[in-house]
């Protein structure tokens, strides 16, 4: 045991340079930066399928697509945005990178494990793909809902296969996390100095744990139904397809705070800085990410009203989900009470912070919506579901991924990126984002299935305004990811803390050193003191010179 111990904390340093320097790395930070420029290549090929969905969906009848193939895109799309993008983008990316640095560690206590888990999440992906071009990829919907899921032709088990590859892979760096977050904090740290989106990547690293295998077991029993015909959920052989439901929702509603409890992290994080106070009730947040965690667990079969369930389970499920709404609230009300008298400096990574506060907010009410089982009734499995979900994910851990990217780019490449061009696209996106939902809302209330491939002419203005709003949104992340990207070569330099924040990470050089810190850190005391904070002395971020 000591031995496996040893192999997994204690790597050789690399000896090779160039791209194999890189491909053995054990460092945290290049792993995060791995994450990071692969996690956006999957999200742009899922942005560009959406794309196509909604080029399809725009006018009534076939546009671009046929029926299978608007089938397999649409599974695709779900795929790639749920295991390749929401689910690992803020762990994989800005907790690789900053979660020793916020404890006043020098790296993750599993290195070798954060490589393999990164080994795994492009093997997941590479499969997905592959499955492309073996009779098909999956035309089920990326919840591969039996009995379809057994009984079509598509490729649906290498598409499953490479979902369970994720899951290893989700699960390896949540096991990472917890055990760095225990073993390798500073000594003169204690739990409740730790930042705010440390705890988010705690709970969400339990709800990781736990939760994943579940749903890994769960993909590798549809695969085996499909290879050996056994009849677990195929209702003709005497199985259970509400079975496979439970199973499958255990796993994915907690997995939606996986996805959005470390989005709730960064907009903690970044509110603070630039209201220029320290965050209203850190305790109730650091409490309420417990809760979200443990509760958001429980309330997995609100997705099933329209399955089939006894009176008691409805009234305890939709009781469940009206209580787990209550955390999140005391998130949005402190993030509202530590901007309240801030001295509020905006700059690009506020802005988007403010757009998730809204966004999530009308995601957050509208799923009141769908736990009530009266309501949910009428509008399962319409365009409302649709909305709902998307104004959550990617209202919320979507436009946090973003905030977070232009709130610690700076730190992570050392250049500054144009603001005005920042503002523009952020514009675009939120603008784009909500002609493209809100109208769904409509069509869901109007009636409007999700998932069908063509709809009635009554449907058909509200898909316009959405498939236009889908233009928008796609032209803002363009111009956000270029714009991003160009600041690499043409950026100002960025001093070490542009923002003037507190937490350790902005005490160090940008882009960090190889060795985070030469001796161990002085750990902030709480609650953090900005009135005795200044942005760097090359000038604060609103400064033209800096902007660009």
């Amino acid at each position: 045991m000591e031995a496996v111990k040893s192999f997994f904390q204690t790597p050789e340093p690399s000896a090779f340079s160039g791209i194999r320097s890189w491909l053995i790395t054990f460092d945290h930070k290049r792993i995060a930066l791995l994450y990071l420029f692969s996690i956006l290549f999957w999200f742009l090929v899922a942005v560009a399928l959406g794309g196509m969905i909604r080029l399809e969906l725009l006018t009534p009848g076939k546009t671009v697509l046929s029926a299978q193939g608007y089938n397999s895109v649409f599974t695709l799309h779900g795929v790639i945005m749920i295991f390749l993008f929401i689910i690992p983008a803020l762990p994989a990316v800005f907790g690789n990178f900053f979660l020793p640095i916020h404890i006043g560690a020098g790296d993750v206590y599993f290195p070798r494990l954060n490589l393999l888990s990164w080994y795994l999440y492009m093997a997941g992906g590479i499969v997905a793909i592959v499955s492309l071009f073996s009779n098909g990829f999956a035309d089920t919907g990326w919840t591969f809902y039996v009995p379809f899921s057994i009984s079509t032709n598509t490729n649906v088990s290498t598409a499953v296969f490479a979902a369970f590859i994720l899951g290893v892979s989700s699960m390896l760096t949540g096991i990472n996390f917890i055990t760095t977050i225990h073993k390798m904090r500073a000594k003169s740290m204690g739990w409740l100095q730790l930042p705010l989106f440390t705890w988010s990547l705690y709970a969400t690293a339990w709800v990781q744990l736990l939760a994943t295998p579940v749903v890994s077991i769960t993909l590798v029993l549809v695969m085996i139904e499909r290879f050996f015909d056994v009849g677990l959920f195929d209702p003709a052989r005497g199985g259970d397809p509400v079975l496979y439901q439970h199973l499958f929702w255990m796993y994915s509603h907690p997995a939606v705070y996986i996805m959005i409890l470390p989005g709730m992290g960064v907009i903690s994080e970044i509110i603070p800085v630039f209201a220029r106070k320290s965050i209203f009730g850190y305790k109730a947040i650091v409490a309420s990410s417990l809760a979200i965690a443990i509760a958001g667990s429980l309330v997995w079969a609100h997705h099933m009203y329209t399955s089939g369930m006894s009176d008691t389970a409805v009234f305890v499920f939709s009781l469940l989900t009206f209580v787990v709404a209550i955390p999140s609230a005391i998130k949005v009300f402190s993030w509202v009470a530590t901007l309240y008298k801030g001295a509020i400096e905006m700059t690009p990574p506020l802005f988007l912070a403010l757009c998730f506060v809204y966004l999530f907010s009308v995601g957050g009410l509208t799923g009141l919506v769908l736990g009530a089982a009266g309501a949910n009734i009428h509008v399962h499995d319409t365009h409302f579901v649709v909305a709902h979900f998307h104004f959550t994910m990617f209202g919320g851990t979507g436009f946090a991924f973003f905030a977070a990217l232009h709130y610690w780019w700076p730190k992570i490449f050392g250049k500054m990126y144009d603001f005005k061009k920042a503002y523009i696209s952020a514009i675009l996106v939120t603008a784009g984002f909500m002609l493209h939902y809100v109208p769904m809302f409509v069509l869901g209330l109007q009636g409007m299935p999700r998932r069908y491939y063509d709809y009635l002419p009554q449907f058909a203005a509200g898909n316009f305004f959405a498939g236009f709003g889908a233009l928008f949104m796609i032209a803002g992340i363009i111009l956000m990811m270029g714009n991003l990207l160009v600041s690499l070569k043409r950026g100002q330099t960025a001093a070490a803390d542009p923002w003037g924040g507190v937490t350790l990470e902005w005490t160090i050089a940008s882009p960090p050193p190889l060795h985070n810190f030469e001796t161990d850190p002085d750990v902030p005391d709480y609650p953090y003191d900005f009135s005795k904070v200044t942005a760097a002395e090359s000038g604060t971020p609103m400064d033209p010179e800096v902007t660009g």
